[in-house]
């Protein structure tokens, strides 16, 4: 499937992740829907696609935690363009504290942005995607595979997704509609200095090596890639594929791999 002329709809897009997808999209030529809350941002990246491409952009204000704003999200893709060919679930936080710590609200809230949001953006778009026999795409995570310390909430509802995911997938396995899901690794991104602390209040720094993780930009581009070439997973980096291959067969040894290198983050939450 090439991407060109397709109308795509990115949530969370912003920054990150979702931003890089929709300046990738857009070089291949897909007519693009953004939704995220910060509404003068996403102007200013419709208005630079614009500028360098001949395709267009639109943006919507949407917090994918309210069901009636992802439904206007796929409204005015539909409005604007008479279609929809791909909706990609992007937008997500995480957090950094242990769950003997933590407000069960924050757990909730993370909840409700990573596997609500992309509930709702789905339940809305399907009728759309299936009359183009087009794409559905979650941004999920290595998290969603393996448990990580810290990361209960954000863990939770990325394993959530995955499933939802693979039960849609099989429901839809005639229908023609492809459904995909993308794991990053760690990526250099804004996702752990917005990542919430055990008040729910974003702890605003890295505790990792930033500079040594895969950038938004190459995740973007393989997840473009896999859209084109329809596939059914896409797990990035090395250690990402090496965690979920051998957990399925040594997860014990990967528990204590998983707490050696979560020990040695800056200010580790694990003493």
């Amino acid at each position: 499937m090439k991407l060109k002329g397709k109308v795509v709809v990115i949530t969370g897009a912003s920054s990150g992740i979702g931003k890089a997808l929709v300046y990738e999209f857009a070089k291949r030529g897909a007519n693009l829907v953004l939704g995220a809350r910060q509404f003068v941002t996403l102007c200013e990246i419709t208005q630079d696609i614009e500028a360098r491409y001949s395709n267009r952009a639109v943006a919507v204000q949407c917090d994918v935690t309210i069901d009636e704003d992802c439904k206007s999200l796929i409204k005015q893709a539909q409005l604007t363009f008479g279609k929809v060919d791909i909706l990609i679930n992007n937008a997500g936080m995480s957090m950094r504290a242990l769950f003997k710590d933590t407000e069960v609200s924050v757990l909730k809230k993370l909840m409700d942005v990573n596997f609500w949001g992309t509930v709702y953006c789905t339940k809305h778009a399907l009728p759309e995607i299936l009359k183009t026999k087009g794409s559905i795409v979650a941004v999920s995570s290595i998290a969603g595979y393996k448990g990580l310390p810290g990361r209960t909430g954000y863990s939770a509802s990325k394993f959530a997704m995955n499933g939802f995911m693979d039960a849609l997938r099989i429901e839809n396995l005639h229908t023609g509609v492809h459904i995909m899901v993308a794991c990053p690794g760690f990526t250099a991104s804004n996702i752990r200095n917005t990542a919430l602390n055990a008040e729910g209040v974003a702890q605003g720094e890295s505790t990792l090596h930033e500079d040594k993780m895969m950038t938004a930009e190459e995740v973007a581009t393989r997840i473009a890639n896999a859209t084109e070439q329809r596939k059914r997973t896409l797990i990035l980096t090395t250690q990402g594929k090496l965690t979920v291959l051998i957990n399925k067969f040594l997860p014990g040894f990967v528990d204590k791999q998983v707490y050696k290198l979560f020990s040695k983050e800056r200010n580790s939450l694990l003493k």
